[in-house]
């Protein structure tokens, strides 16, 4: 595969509170997603560099964008965050590969500038120890 940009987004759906997956790839303007190993530093004192082990996978998102309060979009899936305790299927596909997590979401905020836009952020974190497998 080629080069890509990052337009025309094939997939980018979260569930909702009742486990429906729902596209809300029109309300999201942008969002970072990060796949880290933890590092363990082994290094003996026989060394004169660093040895290191790779430890657990972990996975994290956050999605940003317009608000909107619509049936079935950003707002309807994202407002039971603070009142629900329930993982999320998170599925992310650009450029024909996709990443599919369960994510715990801890926080949906709501930003108002002093220009009068309405914006939100939701960041979520792997929730079931499955490690991140992109397909």
């Amino acid at each position: 595969m080629a080069k890509s940009t990052g337009l025309g987004q094939t997939t980018l759906s979260v569930d909702d509170a009742s486990g429906t997956a729902r596209d809300i790839r029109n309300d999201i303007t942008n969002w970072q997603l990060a796949t880290p190993r933890g590092v363990q530093d082994v290094t003996g004192v026989d060394k004169s560099a660093n040895e290191r082990l790779l430890l657990l996978a972990d996975a994290s998102i956050t999605l940003n964008g317009v608000h909107n309060p619509s049936a079935n979009r950003q707002h309807d899936v994202l407002k039971t965050v603070s009142s629900t305790s329930v993982a999320r299927t998170v599925t992310n596909t650009i450029n024909g590969v996709t990443l599919a997590c369960e994510m715990l979401f801890s926080d949906y905020q709501l930003s108002r500038s002093d220009s009068g836009e309405l914006t939100w952020s939701a960041p979520g974190a792997l929730a079931d120890g499955t490690v991140p497998t992109w397909a």
